[in-house]
């Protein structure tokens, strides 16, 4: 009689997507904290943004299901769908009756009840786009013409159409994502290089001929100069952190959400985090993310393949560098811009599209077991 030998199911990453869900379930209870107010204040309800929030989470688990479900590569075959839905999407947000404006902003279009914003899914979209077009050029990455060239082009393409609407946080860390993959991918120093220079040059070029970059680049260098309006969010911000000290002041005993800290529910929320929970608990969820990191790059490191390879760091970098773009924004570190904190914020574009994320990162877990 012939024993057949045990073949082992491939697991995902269990670790990664555990500390995934606490930062979750952490995030809707900062935001029944962070949002009481507020939403009474527009809704007559406590609840509003968490009931939005919850009802976001419920679409994210399936399409977290659904990704974690579907073989990566399918993602390779049909990348080129990925690159026409990213344009397709900055586009239609321009377009009158589909798009809607906020604050002078067009970041959204009406998809039933709740707006949604595009660029979300488009970081997505192109880190799987631009995954399967490194993959494919190769050794000629390290080309001007052919690897250097193209790779700015498309990426300052994207980039554009997102600046036009205009959302700087999300392009920046679409840009940042890019450049990370590239030279990943093994592109050389000196396109490192003209890389920095020529971002230098477009970053100062898009602050000096828009009046509100100006006014938040001049209050970053030289607060002490700023009028406080131009001043208020950030010194709100820092107030907030401040008063925390090391253990906070409890939680729900923010003095910050009472009307006083701008989007303290969605962008600014880490502020709260800070002032109710205090330092030490606060750094144990920026801990939390850098956890999140090495797990989201040890897949990267295993992968299976260079497509996937690329796929993980890009997905990886995402998470990150948002994460510390919204908090060194909110520390005083950079100039103040408007980025949802990953997984923790209220903003269901936000949630959904990072949850999917996620799901592709386990996916390719799953195959490095297979593999092996």
């Amino acid at each position: 009689m012939s024993i057949r030998p045990t073949v082992k199911r491939p697991k995902i990453d269990y670790i990664l997507a555990l500390c995934v869900f606490i930062l979750v379930l952490f995030g809707l209870v900062m935001i029944s904290s962070a949002s009481v107010v507020t939403s009474f204040e527009k809704f007559g309800s406590n609840f509003h943004y968490l009931n939005q929030q919850l009802v976001s989470l419920g679409i994210g688990i399936v399409v977290w299901l659904i990704a974690t479900n579907i073989d990566y590569r399918f993602y390779q075959k049909h990348s080129i769908w990925f690159l026409i839905i990213s344009i397709l999407l900055l586009v239609v947000v321009f377009i009158p009756g589909i798009g809607a404006s906020f604050g002078g902003a067009k970041r959204w279009i009406h998809f039933g009840p709740v707006p949604f914003q595009p660029s979300e899914v488009v970081k997505l979209t192109f880190i799987i786009y631009l995954a399967c077009w490194l993959d494919k050029q190769g050794k000629e990455i390290t080309s001007f013409i052919k690897g250097f060239l193209p790779f700015i082009l498309l990426v300052l393409f994207i980039c554009g159409l997102i600046v036009i609407q205009p959302d700087m946080g999300t392009m920046s860390i679409i840009f940042l994502t890019a450049v990370v993959m590239y030279f990943t991918a093994g592109a050389s120093w000196s396109h490192l290089s003209l890389t920095v220079i020529f971002t230098g040059i477009l970053g100062a070029i898009l602050i000096r001929f828009e009046s509100y970059r100006m006014a938040r680049f001049l209050t970053f260098f030289s607060p002490e100069k700023a009028t406080l309006t131009a001043n208020y969010h950030i010194l709100q911000a820092m107030l907030a952190i401040g008063s925390g000290g090391l253990w906070g002041l409890g939680f729900g005993q923010s003095r910050q959400k009472y009307l006083y800290l701008p989007q303290a529910h969605s962008d600014s929320i880490f502020a709260i985090i800070a002032e109710e929970l205090g330092f030490i608990r606060a750094g144990l969820v920026v801990a939390l993310f850098a956890f999140i990191g090495m797990r989201g790059f040890a897949i990267a490191k295993n992968a299976p393949d260079r497509f996937s390879q690329l796929l993980s760091v890009g997905l990886t970098s995402w998470i990150l560098i948002q994460v510390f773009i919204n908090l060194f924004a909110m520390l005083g570190i950079i100039p103040l811009t408007g980025v949802p904190l990953p997984f923790i914020s209220a903003g269901g574009s936000s949630l959904v599209v990072t949850l999917a994320a996620v799901g592709i990162l386990l996916n390719i877990s799953k195959h490095i077991q297979h593999a092996r």
